[in-house]
């Protein structure tokens, strides 16, 4: 008898001091990607199950006149004879002044001839503005160009995974929300673990405290570090919402399980029963 009692004892020791709440792991982010500009998908270059890196071209779409464009604008960009010319034409301009000077002062030239240089002197300093101004003009429809021509690669906004691919080359891809994606990727470093805790719990628990996750089905142990706490309760059940972020080095553990959570901070509640609701944090 005594030893059965000091089990139990044991037991509900045990009980009390591990106090775990179901939870939910979910990717950090899901994004269905899409083309900002109409055309046709020209390469896909991942397929679904893929692990792709933030900055990792995924998408093109054909671009032959965009490339068109972006070399044509590069070329009068990187044009320097009418500038080159206008500069030449100032430097003549400046000498033809200073010997007017001369002579006009040695009363060998009239001084409207000296003015007649110095005219020519300002009208080639505006030809040489303009010649400045349209490089300058040039240099941002290159740019303009430059970035139409980049509108028909799409990147990969975060390291994460391939989920699914809904288009494939010679499919057309159309602009708009309302519009079929291309691919949909999932965020899982970090991941996301939604928890749904009792009123007793409100305020015992702040940002950046940390707790245990243990994924169903998976074993081990994982800490997670809390990021939200729903300041907006749910009426009916009594609730309120809580989300964590835990670290997933090389995607180990997947999104999309239940899980179990212990909060040391909330170890002396007493234990509930599932609290999980239908919806999650946004």
């Amino acid at each position: 008898m005594k030893t059965t009692a000091a089990l139990c004892l044991l037991a509900a020791a045990g009980a009390a001091a591990a106090n775990p709440y179901e939870c939910m792991i979910e990717p950090n982010q899901v994004v269905d990607l899409r083309s900002s500009v109409e055309g046709l998908i020209e390469k896909v270059h991942v397929q679904r199950g893929d692990r792709v890196r933030a900055g990792q071209v995924l998408v093109q779409l054909e671009s032959a006149a965009e490339n068109s464009a972006v070399l044509l604008a590069k070329a009068k960009a990187d044009a320097q004879g009418r500038l080159q010319t206008a500069q030449n034409r100032l430097d003549y301009a400046q000498k033809k002044l200073e010997r007017s000077n001369q002579l006009q002062a040695q009363s060998f030239m009239s001084a409207q001839a000296r003015d007649e240089a110095e005219a020519e002197k300002r009208i080639v300093e505006a030809e040489l503005r303009d010649a400045k101004e349209q490089r300058e003009l040039a240099a941002y429809e290159y740019r303009h160009a430059q970035d139409f021509l980049n509108r028909r690669t799409l990147r990969s906004p975060f390291n994460g995974i391939v989920l699914d691919r809904m288009l494939n080359p010679g499919d057309l891809a159309e602009a708009g929300t309302g519009r079929k994606p291309i691919l949909k990727l999932v965020q899982v470093e970090p991941l996301r673990v939604e928890v749904v805790l009792p009123l007793e719990a409100y305020g015992k628990l702040k940002t950046k405290t940390t707790a245990e996750v243990a994924p169903e089905g998976l074993g081990g142990r994982y800490t997670a570090t809390v990021t939200v706490i729903d300041s907006v309760f749910d009426t009916a059940s009594g609730t309120f919402g809580v989300r964590l972020e835990m670290p997933n080095a090389e995607a180990k553990v997947p999104a999309g399980i239940r899980c179990k959570v212990d909060f040391p901070a909330l170890r002396g509640l007493p234990p509930k029963a599932s609290l999980m609701r239908g919806t999650t944090l946004k």
